[in-house]
């Protein structure tokens, strides 16, 4: 199929509707890209192409993206009798022996997994890095990050492997990645996508699941087809008014958008960052809205103890469970020094400390609707920096102050909002005088992804991104 890269994920399911095209022609058209590209770009370590020529063959069901190719992350997601390696020596020969709900929802959707993408070890840098699979290079620029923990995804559709793909995020890593690699990404609300069986929320529900896309609408169908709370779930997000899909057509009237420069961590905004925000702000007032010029005030310091608290004790559980499996104490070696640092910071954690660590993520949430009570949407650049050259942040460094606060200079706008819950997306509105992508972050009061995805689809309109590609041979 030639013109693969011109259609977005719905394009393409639409083709195949009407029988202009077959399944398994899109799957060889993915299957090609990444066959050509994957050695310079590093973005796909897990082929799952028996299993989707498996699929193909039992007949696919019927869908909003029925046969349309896809991949999910390598991070926790199960698929039955595939690898979850977490990005991580230690879980390289993992096989599940069960599906996660997400997983049954993509598969019911009509989607044709045929890989796992990168993800750095157990998914706590915003980088693409591992020493299991390597560095995932960004299509933009070889030599720089693809971001993370979804690299993978990012860069694979960036460059073109699928229109769309899986991703999840922690502290940034849908954001981030989007940001990065010149694409759309959605977190969304907390509890607005099942994280089980095997999970009840992660990260104590600052973790979120959804998709990096090439455009808008791909990404608000693929929520239509797998929001809604799993057996269990600990947290429920308000049920959506009307479908994402309709929402991105549809004008998101006139809104009251706050924007600000500066993080909430206290990292520094580099000025072609700064110089981005405020381009978006005015093409926002361009659109019509209100556009006011008002830094939100949260307390910091509860942001830097739920990322010091809650995400080395989690990592910690993952790792002690590793352990009870393999039957056998872990050692420094087992995993990068990164990642054994944290785990040490965890281990001196009490349960007062984590318990304190949740109640502040639970303030935070209050501190962001309070503040969004006057306004419909908060702007700002998703990070404070243009994308990162590969090496800068890796999981080399086993001090783990000096990692975390590593972390804080590329979080400083993402991270907030996986404490407090809300729906944030990262829109591809800016690029440098490198050609580099500088992604702008749009938050949204509690539950409200429906005012997101109008104000997305409405700057998709004023100022397209679907056909700007990266700088690839082929």
């Amino acid at each position: 199929m030639q013109d693969y890269e011109s259609y977005d994920a719905l394009g393409l399911a639409e083709l195949v509707r009407r029988g202009e095209v077959q399944p398994k022609e899109l799957l060889a058209a993915a299957l090609e890209r990444m066959e050509r590209l994957e050695p310079i770009l590093n973005a796909v370590p897990i082929p799952m192409i028996e299993e989707a020529q498996r699929a193909l063959d039992q007949g696919l069901p019927e869908g909003p993206f029925t046969g349309v190719p896809y991949l999910i992350k390598d991070l926790h997601l199960l698929w039955d009798g595939v690898r979850t390696t977490n990005g991580s020596a230690l879980f390289a020969d993992y096989v599940a022996d069960h599906d996660s709900e997400l997983t049954r929802r993509y598969r019911a959707a009509g989607l044709v997994t045929f890989g796992r993408s990168a993800s750095p070890e157990f998914g706590i840098t915003p980088t693409t890095e591992s020493t299991l699979f390597g560095d995932t290079h960004n299509p933009w620029s070889l030599e720089h990050s693809a971001g993370g923990s979804s690299g993978g995804s990012a860069a694979a559709v960036a460059a073109g492997y699928v229109p769309l793909a899986n991703a999840s995020d922690g502290g940034g890593s849908i954001r981030i990645p989007a940001s990065a690699c010149g694409l759309f990404g959605m977190k969304p609300t907390r509890g607005r996508t099942p994280m089980g069986p095997d999970a009840g929320k992660g990260w104590a529900g600052m973790s979120a699941v959804h998709a990096v896309s090439r455009s808008v609408r791909d990404n608000a169908a693929l929520l239509d087809a797998t929001h809604g709370p799993d057996l269990g779930a600990p947290y429920v997000a308000p049920p959506p008014e009307r479908p994402y899909l309709e929402e991105v057509t549809q004008s998101p009237e006139r809104l009251r958008i706050a924007f600000q420069r500066t993080t909430w961590n206290g990292s520094p905004t580099e000025p072609e960052c700064v110089a981005a925000v405020e381009d978006a702000a005015r093409l926002c007032e361009a659109q019509g809205h209100d556009v006011v010029d008002l830094p939100m005030e949260v307390d910091g310091e509860l942001i830097r103890l739920a990322s010091a608290t809650i995400i080395p004790t989690n990592l910690q559980v993952v790792l002690e469970d590793r352990a009870a499996a393999l039957g056998r104490e872990l050692e420094a070696g087992d995993v990068e020094p990164g990642t054994w640092g944290m785990t040490q910071v965890g281990r001196q954690r009490s349960a007062a400390d984590y318990v304190r660590a949740v109640k502040g993520i639970h303030q935070l949430g209050r501190q962001v609707e309070g503040f969004l009570r006057d306004f419909d949407v908060l702007l700002t650049p998703t990070m404070a920096t243009p994308p990162v050259k590969l090496g800068r942040i890796n999981l080399s460094n086993p001090n783990p102050a000096e990692h975390i606060q590593t972390l804080f200079q590329y979080i400083g706008f993402t991270q907030l909002f996986n404490a407090s819950g809300h729906p944030s997306m990262s829109v591809p509105l800016c690029w440098n005088d490198e050609g580099l992508p500088l992604g702008i972050q749009f938050t949204g009061r509690f539950g409200d992804e429906g005012t997101l995805f109008r104000l997305a689809g409405q700057l998709e309109q004023a100022r397209p991104w679907f056909d700007r590609r990266p700088p690839l041979p082929g």
